[in-house]
């Protein structure tokens, strides 16, 4: 097998564009397509996640289960992100003007939700 790196990620979610807002406007990420359905309504918004391939988020209509930050059930836990180290503080600044809380936080990344409590995770990790 030749596996050669990351092609995309697809999230599930209700609002697509709230969702897309939270990637494109908060953390930067491109815009690259939108998908319609055969009556041109909006289906898909893909994403370029920096460094390489995208995130697809395909609309559905259910509704977003809240859950605790951790729990015990299988299954995706989070998507993490690189930022640099001397990055982090306006990272911050630019999550708290969006009204982005923080979740929770480590020495090397900190925690957040999109729109519809998915986590995100923005890390320098093993950076000090």
């Amino acid at each position: 097998m030749d596996v050669q790196g990351f092609h995309h990620l697809a999230i599930q979610v209700r609002d697509v564009e709230k969702v897309t807002a939270f990637y494109r406007d908060v953390l930067g990420f491109s815009e690259l397509k939108r998908h319609h359905r055969p009556d041109g309504s909006l289906r898909s918004i893909w994403v370029g996640v920096p460094g390489g391939g995208f995130l697809a988020l395909e609309e559905v209509t259910g509704e977003p289960e809240p859950g605790p930050f951790r729990n015990e059930q299988p299954g995706l836990f989070l998507l993490a992100f690189r930022i640099p180290k001397a990055g982090r503080a306006g990272a911050v600044e630019a999550l708290a003007r969006a009204g982005v809380p923080l979740e929770h936080e480590t020495r090397w990344t900190m925690y957040v939700r999109d729109p519809e409590g998915n986590r995100v995770a923005l890390s320098h990790h093993p950076e000090d």
